[in-house]
């Protein structure tokens, strides 16, 4: 099985890697916090972090869309 269409695996990424470190904020949620402020300050190695960070969601939300449309598709 392929591990991009893998739902446990891609959930336990979002839950892990996708919000880590968890206090005082998950990262993620920092990161697109400062860059809908602007992101004045962020670095190259910000912007890294937020992709790292943003993976795992990407890759659900990827997942998600592939689901809906075979289902749409099988009706």
């Amino acid at each position: 099985m392929n591990p991009f269409n893998n739902w446990r695996l891609i959930i336990l990424l979002c839950l892990t890697l996708g919000l880590a470190p968890f206090f005082p904020e998950p990262h993620i949620y920092g990161k697109i916090n400062w860059i809908i402020g602007g992101a004045e300050g962020m670095k190259l190695m910000d912007w890294l972090d937020t992709l790292l960070h943003g993976i795992p969601w990407i890759l659900l939300f990827r997942l998600v869309i592939i689901k809906r449309l075979a289902a749409s598709k099988s009706i």
